[in-house]
């Protein structure tokens, strides 16, 4: 018996849900401008601030704690452990200032992804909306678990182990440890009372930062796969046109139809530089920096230090990669339109039609993508280099740190 297929069509919310519900979590609310509740609005919003103003205050407490080991080389270790922490922060930092800042420009562009988005379910099929869903959810799906379980065992871990050697294998006193290693101007593990509620502001602080670190590129995740599809789109409405050669005027209007179709859709990755720019340049150049010192971690720890940093790790890894997958695939979606505009039988159609044709190659042939200031146009060839530099970086501190 063959199942029967959902005959309802996915809306442009929909594909939005994860990143939306994540980061009001942290009481960022994407969709405040559509609230109709002032005052659920204002809580989030004081609840976002005051969060971040505590993240930012252990973030200062980290980088304390990194100067202090820095001055002496037996605590040097303990210095390159924390490094990975506050490469994560300050990039998670970062990632929000510019969503804060660029909120009227995500406003905008998410505004015109949901007109353009296709609304009946023969128009979904037609733009096979529901094989870049497939891949988007699956992309989604793998990146969160990885944030969500790196924050996770960080936080958890120190309570977690000192309640199982407390409680269950006889030890006399329970370990008041916390998971990330941080500064304080007061003793932080005088008392359960002191200990247990630093213990949930850092863990708060550090979901915090995974949210924030996370959304952000789950939300470039979606406006890509969306881009890419209307440039899909266009490429299989351009080569299966029929240019026949009697309706020259109805070939013209399909044609400057896709040309402004083209232009939009070039437009929007331009307004995704605006709003990614700055924060990608950030990521990439602290992500050589952060797998270097987490790799080092893996290499010099005990088994059970290596397994949580392992996660850090493929975190680190498939948040790179991912960025880069992406900016490769709209590379490729942009790209193919000119391919697809010259397969088309354009030799039946009028002088005038082709001249309008080839301004449509020409155009193409510069294609859409992701670009930091002085960076080339990220791709998988970026991923490589950034592995590449994490590697020599990696092979720089083991040499110096053998040495001494």
């Amino acid at each position: 018996m063959k199942e029967t297929e959902d005959k309802s069509p996915t809306a442009f919310l929909d594909m939005m849900w994860v990143p939306v519900q994540f980061y009001r979590s942290i009481g960022e609310d994407i969709y405040a401008h559509r609230s109709t509740n002032p005052l659920k609005t204002l809580l989030l919003k004081i609840y976002l601030y005051t969060g971040f103003i505590n993240f930012n205050l252990l973030v200062i407490g980290e980088l304390v704690f990194f100067f202090k080991s820095l001055q002496d080389f037996e605590t040097i270790r303990l210095a390159i452990a924390v490094a990975p922490c506050i490469g994560f922060s300050l990039v998670s930092d970062f990632k929000q200032i510019a969503m804060t800042n660029g909120k009227k420009s995500l406003i905008r562009l998410l505004e015109d992804l949901e007109d353009m988005h296709p609304k009946t379910l023969e128009k979904q099929k037609e733009y096979k909306l529901s094989d870049f869903e497939k891949t988007m959810r699956r992309v989604i799906n793998i990146f969160t678990f990885l944030c969500l379980a790196y924050t996770t065992t960080f936080s958890f871990y120190p309570a977690i182990k000192a309640t199982v050697k407390y409680n269950l294998m006889g030890y006399e006193t329970f370990d008041r440890n916390f998971g990330f290693l941080i500064w304080f101007p007061f003793d932080a593990t005088s008392n359960n009372w002191i200990y247990w509620i630093t213990y949930w502001d850092i863990a708060h602080g550090a979901y915090l930062a995974g949210i924030a670190f996370l959304c952000a590129d789950l939300l470039l995740v979606v406006v890509i796969t969306q881009i890419c599809m209307h440039f899909n789109y266009i490429s299989m409405r351009l080569e299966t046109h029929p240019c026949e050669s009697e309706k020259d005027k109805e070939n013209k209007e399909f044609l400057i139809g896709m040309i402004r179709y083209h232009d939009k859709c070039l437009k929007l990755c331009e307004h995704v530089n605006d709003l990614y720019s700055f924060s990608l340049l950030l990521n990439f150049l602290m992500a050589s920096m952060q797998i270097c010192f987490i790799a080092f971690q893996v290499t010099e720890s005990t088994v059970e230090v290596i397994i949580i940093y392992c996660i850090f790790l493929m975190t680190s890894m498939v948040q790179v990669f991912l960025v880069c997958y992406y900016g490769d695939l709209l590379i490729a979606a942009s790209l193919k339109v000119g391919d697809a505009a010259y397969n088309q039988k354009w030799f039946q159609c009028s002088k005038s039609y082709c001249g309008m044709l080839k301004l449509l190659i020409m155009r193409s042939q510069k294609p859409a993508s992701i670009r930091p200031p002085t960076f080339p146009p990220i791709s998988l060839v970026t991923y490589m280099k950034v592995i590449s530099m994490s590697y020599q970086f990696f092979a720089l501190l083991r040499t110096t740190y053998s040495d001494n």
